[in-house]
């Protein structure tokens, strides 16, 4: 991406992060488009983006459309859907990526692209849909260290805004790294960038793979479950094999999984995007925070016991309700 005044950019997908990130940049005088259906596209064609930070309210105005051709080539392309859904929707993204634009994903655990030479990650990308798709020299890292809720169809609420952070797949810098935390950064979203996004990302899955899928099962927010010494004990087994992992693949952790949950425990009794999900009645993010690590610990011939168990109970919990269907294995 060639740094300009006023960037195109599409985001895919108009929730809690990707409302937030729309209706920044479109304050911000840039060129903004999203790709919505149903209830989202209908409000957001009627009113734009409406986001609420504490007593201040901005709205964005954005052009909104069901269909990626309508839109055509875009400097940014900004993919804020849920994990589960992406696969299916990879291939019709093509029109919005020209040779030189910047793909985006802002998605929670390890993305597809994380492997790359060394093998596709076929927990997360099954049928190779999002490889072919998405050209991983075009892919750019993202960390996503924010919370926000869409509180109706194009309308979001930011509760925090820490960090979203840039960084090249393959490590180091550039300036197509710098040109997009710039951008960002000026329509007032915290962006930073990385040499090392791999390890901002698998820093990021430690630190959330194991409450997540734990307040699903229990339906319980995050202090009850830090507060349970059995279960807490179990979170703290999964953290380990995960840093075992990090070690393996270049990603070490430096905290103890006790410092990560001190950090966790502050936060209060917040319900998990996972616990959310599941009350909603919407497919969980399980494959990119538990069945990817695994996968890749296969690899290393590393032992994960406890996260296969962690895995398995959620899996089942999930296909029961018809949140997920995903490895069997």
């Amino acid at each position: 991406m060639e740094k300009c005044d006023v960037a195109r950019i599409a985001i895919v997908g108009v929730g809690a992060i990707g409302g937030w990130v729309s209706a920044s940049l479109a304050a911000a005088g840039h060129e903004v488009s999203v790709l919505a259906r149903g209830a989202t596209l209908e409000a957001v064609r009627a009113r734009g983006v409406r986001l609420t930070t504490g007593d201040q309210t901005i709205l964005g105005a954005v052009n909104a459309s069901a269909s990626a051709a309508e839109l055509g080539e875009q400097d940014v392309v900004v993919i804020a859907m849920k994990a589960p859904t992406l696969p299916g929707v990879a291939p019709s993204l093509r029109p919005l990526i020209g040779p030189d634009t910047a793909i985006v994903p802002m998605l929670n655990g390890v993305p597809w692209w994380f492997m790359d030479g060394e093998g596709p990650l076929r927990s997360v990308d099954p049928d190779g849909a999002l490889a072919a798709s998405l050209p991983v020299g075009q892919i750019v890292g993202c960390v996503v260290h924010a919370s926000a809720v869409a509180t109706a169809p194009g309308e979001i609420r930011l509760n925090m805004a820490d960090r979203l952070i840039f960084g090249e797949p393959g490590g180091g810098d550039s300036p197509r790294i710098d040109a997009l935390v710039r951008l960002f950064a000026e329509a007032g979203l915290p962006a930073v960038a990385s040499a090392n996004i791999r390890q901002e990302i698998w820093y990021k899955l430690w630190g959330n793979m194991t409450v997540n899928p734990v307040s699903a099962l229990t339906l319980a927010t995050a202090d009850r479950i830090l507060d349970d010494p059995l279960v807490s004990a179990f979170i703290l087994a999964v953290m380990a094999e995960a840093a075992a992992i990090g070690a393996a693949i270049g990603c070490p952790i430096a905290q103890t999984g006790e410092e990560r949950n001190a950090v966790t425990r502050k936060l209060g009794a917040f319900r998990t995007s996972m616990l959310q999900d599941v009350e909603a009645g919407r497919a969980i993010e399980l494959d990119a925070l538990l069945a990817a690590p695994r996968e890749i610990a296969s690899r290393f011939g590393l032992p994960t016991p406890a996260m296969d168990a962690l895995f398995g109970l959620t899996r089942l919990m999930g296909a029961s309700r018809g949140l997920y269907g995903g490895p069997k294995s």
